[in-house]
């Protein structure tokens, strides 16, 4: 027997969506902790983030809430308030994660290697999480699912073409393995999407 896609005709409710977006912040959060853990980096506005926390002394949270400001005045006007207040929700959240998890636990002695899989996975997990209770966390991601949304590209391929160019930019500012590591895992988190963030393939919507 062959079961074929239905409408999208089921929704999630509230309580279902915000146990997604905490799902999704939660496990972002987490990869972030193995990135920094290896000194690596990622695609997106979250990249730009960590490279300027980096040299700065800057808080990662506090970059990325600022960064990913300009992006909710195109999310109001292109996509709408609903999924623009569930984004900001989501990257406060993350802000906020990103600085509580180090005071619970610490991850040292983490092979670069490991760390952008890991990173890789469990951020490509979350942001599917995210996507599929319709939020994001801002910047590009927003961008990805509005052309998703629109044209034939997928959401994978827009961030992948834009994570291409940031660690072109990184070469100029870190070590060579540094952003060929931190670019293993922006591939492995870009292939989760890309691979699983398909409207034709899943039902229930926000």
């Amino acid at each position: 027997m062959q079961f074929l896609p239905q409408a999208p005709t089921d929704r999630h409710t509230t309580l279902e969506d915000l146990q997604g977006i905490v799902t999704g912040v939660t496990m972002v959060a987490l990869s972030v902790q193995f990135l920094q853990a290896a000194e690596l980096i990622t695609g997106q506005i979250a990249g730009l983030s960590l490279v300027a926390s980096y040299p700065t002394g800057l808080s990662f949270g506090l970059v990325f809430f600022l960064l990913n400001l300009p992006f909710y005045v195109f999310a109001i006007l292109q996509i709408g308030w609903r999924f623009t207040l569930r984004t900001f929700l989501a990257v406060a959240l993350l802000s906020a994660l990103v600085e509580l998890m180090p005071r619970a636990f610490s991850l040292s002695g983490v092979h670069p290697g490991a760390a952008a899989v890991l990173a890789g996975i469990s951020a490509g997990v979350g942001l599917l999480v995210l996507f599929r209770h319709g939020a994001t966390l801002g910047g590009v991601g927003i961008l990805a699912l509005w052309l998703q949304d629109r044209t034939t590209l997928r959401a994978g391929q827009v961030q992948l073409g834009f994570d291409l160019v940031v660690f072109t930019l990184a070469l100029f500012l870190l070590p060579l393995a540094t952003v060929l590591w931190s670019l293993l895992g922006a591939v492995i988190l870009n292939v989760i999407i890309l691979t699983n963030h398909r409207r034709d393939r899943y039902i229930a919507s926000s």
